[in-house]
């Protein structure tokens, strides 16, 4: 309850300091990095359940190969997205004086921050935080194609689940965002904690060195609640967003099935007649 209280004070703080329109602050860089980050995730655990990567030798899904998988997909995804993931965290962090919390950096937009940023600190400068992302990406994508994809071998074996395809993902892909919001909301506090600190001339951060010493700060400071603020918007993001994703992913995947059937079909259907 404390959490969802927090979540509405925190919506209608933003609302009334900074305009309704300020709660979709870095909604453009967010839309890029979902676009690197799930198409490098996605495509690469789509080739590998496709080459059996993800399944033991009864073609059933195997959870050290989905962890596996999904982990170093994640990873992939997040270093390819990085850039964008960071001015969003900046651009989301830009509040009224009143309001204001941690380090501000002044952005004016998407283009202008990144071109900022590599003007000060170079091109490294706009993976600047990426190492930490990794550990939420691959605990993060790996509980939510694990979970998905157990879930849905699962609810598949029902007759109901069985004839609706459409219905199985989504009831599974709710699952997946459910275990992944508990899974990734205290590598987001620190990942945004990490990508949001002001930093020195050299680049550095001025309040944490790393993943760990982050972690380790806010042990000591705040306790196992300061890794779980803001967990109900987290939810709130990470719900929806898993739902249409593996809808989507799954939809898309099966149109291009039966294109590549038809297509098949097609070409079969040639060679015969030339024969």
């Amino acid at each position: 309850m404390e959490f969802l209280l927090g979540g509405v004070a925190a919506v209608g703080a933003v609302a009334k300091a900074d305009g309704v329109l300020a709660l979709q602050k870095g909604l453009v860089p967010a839309l890029w990095y979902q676009l690197c980050l799930n198409g490098v995730r996605l495509g690469t655990y789509d080739f590998a359940e496709k080459r059996g990567w993800t399944t033991n030798s009864a073609g059933q899904t195997s959870t050290p190969k989905c962890i596996v998988v999904g982990a170093l997909a994640g990873c992939a995804g997040t270093l390819t997205g990085s850039p964008f993931y960071l001015v969003k965290t900046h651009l989301q962090s830009q509040a009224a004086d009143s309001i204001a919390v941690g380090y501000q950096h002044a952005h004016t937009g998407c283009t202008s921050a990144l071109w900022k940023i590599y003007q000060e600190h170079g091109i490294l400068g706009l993976w600047r935080g990426a190492f930490g992302a990794m550990p939420r990406a691959s605990i993060g994508s790996a509980s939510q194609l694990l979970s998905f994809s157990l879930c849905k071998d699962y609810v598949g074996k029902y007759e109901t689940f069985a004839k609706r395809p459409l219905l199985n993902t989504f009831v599974s892909s709710m699952v997946g965002g459910i275990v992944v919001t508990l899974c990734m909301t205290p590598f987001d506090v620190v990942m945004t904690r990490l990508y949001n600190q002001g930093t020195d001339v050299q680049g550095r951060g001025l309040l944490y060195q790393g993943v760990v010493d982050c972690f380790i700060k806010m042990w000591k400071t705040e306790g196992i609640h300061g890794f779980f603020k803001g967990f109900i918007p987290n939810y709130i993001r990470l719900g929806p967003h898993t739902v249409l994703c593996f809808v989507f992913w799954d939809s898309l995947r099966e149109l291009r099935s039966k294109f590549m059937s038809r297509q098949h079909m097609e070409d079969g259907n040639v060679e015969t007649v030339q024969t």
